[in-house]
């Protein structure tokens, strides 16, 4: 089992993120990711500039982002960051990709939710190529190139490891097939994530992908006051997906005394989880030091 950690990214003080970023390097964890909500009256750092400065706050863990919501990106520009980031990190960046589904503000960043999945896949494919390939030349239905060259490549060969956020069976088996792991949202349920697992594995099988890896976030709070956390992870989610059609968002969450939350981290590690994503919404300092103290040592 694997433990990663989200960053603090809510209009948060620089000191405390280097702060924070090197607190989780020296208790271990495996990799420290963010999230991407560009436009919401959270006052959510942008990904990319927050990975970058945990980059230059890191020497060891993981970096990642779960998910760019590729079809409101340009490719282009996209792949030239992650491969900065990439380069600028020593090879430690993860990527994690999503449609981002059909109730995006589309017509804000130039695009549309038609042809949506085919728009997401030729997204990715020509990422993968700038990375990989010396010249490239597409002419697609989205997006045209010819003879175009991106130096440097990423650090990681062939390139960094790419994460599906994905819902739908169908996304989930699109995730087996063309990327290295797929991680569950945070807004869905262990319920949920079991059926996914489900048809990842079945999807693994049918690929030959053995390597393939499944992890999960999980919005979390640890309180010697169950009702306490219920109530501020309740507020806090709530304050994220303001404006997404999501509903109450409580149930989502693990939360309550330490041995609360044990229990509910193990119900997604037996789901299938190899890596879970730890998200505290608040206190995220003093989170983290209960989860390693508290939590972490009945799960491993």
């Amino acid at each position: 089992m694997r433990f990663a950690v989200a960053i603090p990214q809510f209009a948060v003080d620089p000191r405390e993120v280097r702060r924070f970023l090197t607190r989780a390097e020296e208790l271990g964890f495996d990799g420290a990711w963010t999230q991407e909500q560009i436009i919401g009256s959270k006052p959510v750092i942008s990904p990319l500039e927050l990975l970058a400065y945990a980059a230059a706050c890191t020497e060891r863990i993981r970096l990642g982002c779960a998910v760019f919501v590729t079809p409101l990106r340009n490719p282009v520009h996209l792949a030239k960051s992650i491969t900065s980031l990439d380069q600028l990190s020593g090879g430690r960046i993860d990527v994690g990709v999503g449609t981002g589904g059909k109730f995006r503000p589309f017509a804000a960043f130039d695009s549309g939710p038609e042809h949506l999945v085919t728009r997401f896949t030729e997204h990715l494919d020509l990422m993968k190529r700038l990375w990989t390939e010396e010249s490239v030349t597409v002419d697609g239905q989205f997006w045209q190139l010819k003879d175009a060259h991106m130096e440097p490549k990423p650090v990681q060969s062939p390139h960094p490891p790419i994460w599906f956020g994905a819902n739908h069976p169908k996304a989930v088996r699109r995730a087996v097939k063309l990327g290295n792991g797929f991680i569950g949202a945070g807004s869905s349920t262990t319920a949920r994530f079991v059926d996914q697992v489900k048809v990842a594995r079945e999807a693994m099988a049918e690929f030959d992908r053995p390597d393939f890896k499944i992890a999960k976030r999980v919005y979390l709070a640890v309180d010697d006051d169950a009702a306490r956390a219920r109530d501020r992870i309740g507020e806090a989610l709530g304050a994220l997906y303001a404006g997404f059609p999501l509903g109450d968002l409580t149930s989502v969450a693990v939360y309550g005394t330490p041995d609360d939350v044990v229990r509910g981290l193990r119900e997604v590690a037996d789901a299938g989880a190899e890596t879970i994503l730890l998200n505290p919404m608040f206190d995220e300092h003093e989170q983290m030091e209960r989860l390693v103290a508290e939590v972490l040592p009945q799960l491993n």
